[in-house]
């Protein structure tokens, strides 16, 4: 019980496994400096303190296995919804685009029963349905483009930025990954990554430009947005970063189940920055 409490106490300072190691060590070293050293040199008092450490690491132990499962759920609850993504955009594109193409037929009946002059009015109606048809096909390729499927993220990126850049007037600059595509997974946690990164700046920032930048090397893919707006305090006072809390960590559960992590740069008045950083696994 001692031992255990030792580990609880240690894992509650947020000390590590190796700074655990040579706290042990040094009172190994204390134990036997201060007293007669053929009592501690012998087998029987190394097996209990090899078991005292042992002890001592299983709440480290614990929270390994609890932190493995977490993370374990984590990456199935985002493939769960990735899932309800697809059939919502399968809905938005296909059965609504039935529904469209019904209504456009019916329309075309009815235009051979009207005036020539009344036959304009009606025109102006299927204008406004082929718009409707174009938003619904847009955003049912913003949840779950197929683009993203067939051509890879780089394309995927410049899909969205455009649709995002056609509705909030923002300037978009991406530079794209060239050579192989990545993963499939990680290629969806990127996307959806930058996706809500371009919903927090035309919502928050007041930005008039945004540049998304890609790197990769052995170690892994790097990605950079930064935006020109008003930026806000990364540590400070809760109410002025709260709006940004909720978007923020919504992107590091995202990565989470891929060893990835973000970093942000901002102060108000100098812009934002999102550093992602997703490692190469075989």
């Amino acid at each position: 019980m001692r031992a255990y409490q030792v580990g609880r106490r240690g894992l509650g300072e947020g000390r590590g496994v190796l700074s655990m190691v040579a706290m042990h060590r040094e009172a190994m070293v204390e134990v036997m400096n201060g007293g007669d050293r053929s009592k501690f040199l012998n087998p029987a008092a190394f097996e209990r303190a090899s078991a005292f450490f042992s002890e001592s690491m299983s709440p480290f132990e614990m929270t390994h296995l609890a932190f493995a499962e977490a993370n374990a759920a984590l990456h199935q609850m985002n493939e769960d919804l990735e899932n309800q993504l697809k059939h919502i955009a399968h809905a938005l594109h296909d059965d609504a685009g039935q529904l469209l193409a019904a209504v456009h037929l019916s329309l075309d009946m009815v235009e051979r029963e009207l005036a020539p002059e009344a036959r304009g009015r009606l025109w102006v109606i299927k204008k406004h349905l082929d718009d409707v048809y174009q938003q619904l096909r847009h955003l049912s390729h913003e949840l779950r483009p197929t683009i993203l499927d067939d051509l890879g993220l780089g394309p995927a990126i410049e899909f969205l930025s455009e649709g995002v850049a056609r509705r909030s007037g923002l300037r978009i600059s991406v530079r794209a990954l060239s050579g192989p595509r990545l993963p499939v997974g990680v290629e969806t946690v990127l996307y959806r990554v930058i996706q809500e990164a371009l919903n927090n700046v035309n919502k928050h920032a007041q930005a008039k430009s945004v540049t998304i930048r890609f790197q990769s090397s052995a170690k892994g893919v790097r990605c950079s947005i930064v935006d020109d707006g008003v930026g806000f305090y990364v540590e400070g006072p809760r109410d002025r970063s709260a709006r940004h809390g909720l978007g923020l960590l919504g992107m590091r559960e995202k990565l989470q189940p891929l060893g990835g992590s973000l970093k942000i740069e901002s102060a108000p008045g100098h812009g934002t920055k999102l550093l992602i950083h997703v490692p190469r696994r075989d």
